[in-house]
């Protein structure tokens, strides 16, 4: 029986992607910074399910501590052994304004916890991946990472890194054995995108993008962009020239500020 290791599994994407794993006869091994939401979940769909109690073990870490994720793979490889798939999934999205010197610190949590955090969980798999010649890391990036967007300065710098980290993981392993995805997500409905002010072309519920992005997966290595329309969009934003991004984008509403969705919540 195949083992995923998934991070976020708070919330949206990650439990969407652990469910869809474990209906297809998967064990899972789900981590998230609180316990509570993963248990809520995980007893809503053992139930609907009919899971055994042995399906998924639930972790608590902190992707933005290296220690902790080395905790949990050293906890899944004790009660399963390596896993077959790593899902790099836990990220935030946090709005920027380079001028206010209060956003300084935001853009430096976002880049911890989108970079260093998919770092943090792929470092401790490499090596027994690599010794047992198998594996798939795949980081969950997103099409913010092909193109920047106006007041989303942290996350798509983030998304970028995260898709050129990938690519040059995928060339170190090269010949190994070790599969290395980068998963560019479109629009998915979840808490992250729930209060979005500009269109969101494409929109996929997290159950419908989970389904799309494991069939993806299975099939390629590289850059694998979900929803196929949204990469006929990434393909077309690679190439588009400056002046014609920036006048698409005129006028277009901004990315909320973190401060500014912290006092309207």
């Amino acid at each position: 029986m195949p083992i995923a290791f998934i991070t976020g599994g708070s919330s949206g994407i990650g439990q969407a992607l652990a469910e869809h794993y474990l209906q297809a006869g998967w064990r899972v091994a789900l981590v998230a910074r609180r316990l509570a939401p993963m248990q809520d979940w995980w007893h809503a769909v053992q139930g609907r399910l009919g899971l055994a109690d042995g399906a998924c073990l639930l972790m608590t870490g902190n992707v933005d501590h290296a220690e902790d994720m080395i905790a949990c793979a050293a906890q899944c490889a004790a009660h399963w052994g390596v896993p077959d798939l790593v899902l790099a999934n836990a990220g935030i999205s946090l709005g920027v304004d380079s001028a206010q010197a209060e956003d300084l610190p935001v853009f430096a949590q976002v880049m911890q916890t989108n970079v260093m955090g998919v770092l943090h969980t792929m470092h401790p798999f490499v090596t027994p991946m690599r010794l047992r010649g198998s594996g798939h890391l795949v980081v969950v990036a997103s099409v913010a990472g092909i193109r920047g967007l106006p007041g989303h300065a942290a996350y798509c710098a983030s998304k970028a890194a995260a898709i050129a980290y990938a690519e040059s993981l995928r060339g170190e392993l090269k010949g190994t054995g070790v599969r290395v995805t980068a998963l560019a997500p479109g629009y998915v409905a979840t808490p992250l995108t729930a209060r979005n002010r500009y269109p969101m072309p494409f929109l996929l519920s997290a159950p419908a993008f989970a389904k799309r992005a494991a069939r993806a997966i299975a099939k390629r290595d590289g850059l694998v962009v979900v929803p196929w329309p949204m990469a006929w969009v990434a393909r077309l934003l690679r190439v588009l020239p400056d002046a014609w991004f920036d006048r698409a984008l005129k006028g277009q509403p901004r990315k909320h500020r973190a401060r500014d969705r912290q006092e309207n919540q």
